[in-house]
């Protein structure tokens, strides 16, 4: 119970500094998740964000979930006390110890973690990275379910899929939507065919787990393609969308591009949608300021609004923002240079981040105590607090201020571009809406009911 009482401690608390790094949080799939004392589970999910990636599956899934971690984070006493609180086991890594490593005691401690009916998470492509598709997966998961199973096969074994999926992997105040796909079972059949077959069962199980995840996920051959798919995403889908409906279609977009890239008329597509992408970049605008006109009275009438908002919380925030905002510069200015890769940014000012803040809030009071008394120092506490809270608010709408402002000085001064602009957006969006009624498998159940038979053929299947 004390495990549990400090993982809950550290789960809540990394819970609010994850609400505070990203926008929004959207987790999609928690009815596939057993609930704790439902038997054990592996959670094995995609790793596109280094620390961050099992930050976010421990606060999302409603379980206590052990993960495995390498064994030179132990070597810290501060990790380590964390580490442990989170019962996370250690295990050795060659690229650590420079050759062989033995790591029996860390499987026979994964092994106990899902024979009591815990749940354990891990990340089968390996190491974190940055590519823009999943990484070949290693067995190491299918062996672990296999291998428990085997020691404790009273229970079936149930393997979720983690999809995470960042709109900006390495940016402050992001989304990222959290999705578990139906569980993988692990039982006797299983257990009887890897016996009879390791090799053979255990890459069948792999290729498994690596399909969960897919399904899950965004996956394009380079960054240059994904974003020209985003692109199309954008022009097919709906004004208003949910997060998990804009993965799904990017997903689904992305899948189709591997069978349909040779058609002549999906590269035109594609090309007229990548120089309508740079035409917008190098305008200085984006997709969403085409998405409908604008009047200047209706773009006038915004901005005040926002305005009113954003000057009610300024007086609170001018405290926060005079201490937290040139420590939240230096951070993105400083971030690049002290991450080892650059998969790790985003954890990298997650963390640095974490560490000013935390020395903002002892330090500040502290100054305060010291030099006018306990009562001072508690006042400034309670300010932080206060004006931290109202400087997110403040920063938040201050973008979307900018935005305004710009989209309605181009309504004054560009409104040829726009208008130009807009025109060849209108086409191409009709333009992909015909290619995705044509080309839609027919048995493929349509993320968008009502755009479903758009583009079909007299005589096609719906």
């Amino acid at each position: 119970m004390g495990l549990v009482r400090a993982y809950r401690v550290i789960q809540g608390g990394l819970r609010l500094m994850l609400d505070a790094f990203y926008r929004q949080i959207e987790v999609v799939g928690l009815e596939h998740v057993p609930a704790e004392g439902d038997g054990p589970v592996i959670f094995a999910g995609n790793h596109p964000n280094s620390l961050l990636d099992p930050a976010l599956i421990t606060t999302s899934c409603e379980r206590v979930v052990h993960f495995a971690a390498k064994d030179v984070l132990f070597k810290s006493r501060a990790l380590r006390v964390v580490l442990d609180a989170m019962g996370a086991v250690p295990i050795a890594r060659r690229s650590d110890h420079g050759g062989a490593v033995d790591n029996q005691d860390a499987f026979e401690g994964l092994f106990r973690v899902l024979g009591e009916g815990r749940a354990m998470g891990i990340f089968p492509e390996g190491l974190s990275h940055d590519e823009a598709q999943l990484a070949r997966l290693k067995t190491g998961a299918a062996r672990v379910a296999l291998g428990a199973f085997e020691r404790h096969p009273s229970a079936p074994l149930k393997i979720i899929p983690c999809g995470l999926n960042y709109t900006n992997r390495k940016r402050f105040r992001s989304s990222v939507l959290v999705q578990f796909g139906p569980a993988i079972v692990v039982d006797r059949d299983r257990l009887a065919r890897w016996k009879a077959n390791d090799r053979e069962e255990v890459r069948a199980l792999t290729d498994e787990i690596e399909s969960g995840l897919r399904a899950l996920t965004v996956n394009s051959t380079d960054w240059d393609t994904m974003r020209v798919l985003d692109g199309v995403r954008r022009l097919y889908q709906p004004p208003s969308v949910t997060l998990e409906e804009r993965v799904e279609l990017a997903r689904r977009f992305a899948e189709a591009y591997d069978t349909l890239k040779d058609r002549a008329d999906v590269r035109a597509l594609l090309d007229r949608v990548r120089a309508y992408l740079d035409r917008l970049q190098s305008s200085g605008l984006s997709d969403r300021d085409l998405r409908r006109a604008v009047s200047a009275r209706e773009a006038f009438a915004r901005f005040v609004r926002h305005s009113i908002f954003a000057f009610v919380w300024l007086p609170l925030a001018m405290p926060g923002l005079t201490v937290f905002l040139p420590a939240g510069l230096a951070i993105r200015l400083l971030a690049p240079r002290f991450a080892p890769r650059t998969d790790v940014i985003g954890t990298t000012k997650f963390v640095l981040g974490l560490l000013a803040v935390t020395g903002i809030f002892l330090a500040v009071p502290f100054y305060c105590s010291a030099r006018w008394g306990p009562v001072a120092g508690l006042l400034a506490a309670l300010l932080l607090l206060s004006s931290g809270f109202a400087s997110l608010k403040v920063l938040a709408r201050t973008t979307a201020l900018r935005s305004i402002g710009v989209t309605f000085a181009r309504l004054l001064f560009l409104r040829r571009e726009l208008e130009a602009l807009r025109d060849e957006r209108d086409a191409l969006e009709a333009s992909v809406i015909d290619h995705v009624g044509r080309l839609r498998p027919a048995d493929m159940v349509p993320v968008f009911k009502d755009r479903a038979g758009a583009g079909r053929r007299e005589g096609e299947p719906s």
